[in-house]
């Protein structure tokens, strides 16, 4: 499977250093969309693909900080690499706490920031990878009958067939007849790979 070719956003109000890191990232074969403010880059709806956003932290109107939290809020997940001229180890601090991938201060040397945006995007691929699974978890687990779900929640937690059967008041056999099913719909090969999907659908609690 090819993978979608990566965006790198960048936002910085100086036409110069927004020329200067569209030819840096251009030359290492991505594609880059430069900005001069927040405002135009939401404006310009981003595409829908891998990527990672380099962000001055200081703008006019507002900042780079700001920003990192309005994105997040509106559920956009680019990974975040901030560039400033005029950093402080508090303002660092603050934006890695935030979730910022790095924090480089100009100048700084191209390759650091050209490292930073490679692992930016191999971050942002694993996680639309990671949100491609659950969604297609989760479209699995909705096939699931009520006493499927019920069946599954017990199994996950360690009950035994026999234990699940008095607790439902099923037959021993309708109770496998149940598992088997789950089994199949969730195409889980063994028990453990049951145990790791309940837990990334935030089961089996939710079903109690």
């Amino acid at each position: 499977m090819v993978e979608e070719r990566a965006v790198v956003f960048v936002i910085d109000d100086d036409l110069s250093m927004r020329l200067a890191l569209e030819d840096l990232v251009s030359s290492v074969g991505l594609e880059v969309r430069a900005f001069a403010a927040p405002q135009e880059f939401l404006q310009s709806k981003p595409p829908d693909a891998p990527g990672c956003l380099v962000l001055d932290v200081r703008l006019p109107g507002m900042s780079g900080l700001t920003f990192q939290k309005e994105i997040a809020k509106e559920g956009l997940a680019l990974p975040v690499i901030f560039i400033t001229g005029h950093g402080d180890i508090s303002m660092s601090v603050r934006a890695m706490k935030e979730g910022a991938l790095e924090f480089l201060t100009k100048p700084f040397d191209d390759q650091d920031l050209l490292d930073a945006i490679q692992a930016a995007i191999e971050r942002d691929r694993k996680r639309r990878r990671e949100a491609v699974r659950l969604a297609e978890l989760r479209e699995r687990f909705v096939t699931l009958s009520e006493r499927e779900r019920q069946i599954m929640t017990l199994v996950v937690i360690g009950r035994a067939n026999k234990q699940i059967a008095a607790e439902l008041n099923l037959s021993e056999m309708t109770v496998k007849v149940h598992r088997g099913q789950v089994m199949r719909k969730m195409h889980a090969g063994s028990l453990p790979d049951l145990v790791r999907m309940a837990d990334r659908l935030g089961e089996p609690s939710a079903t109690l």
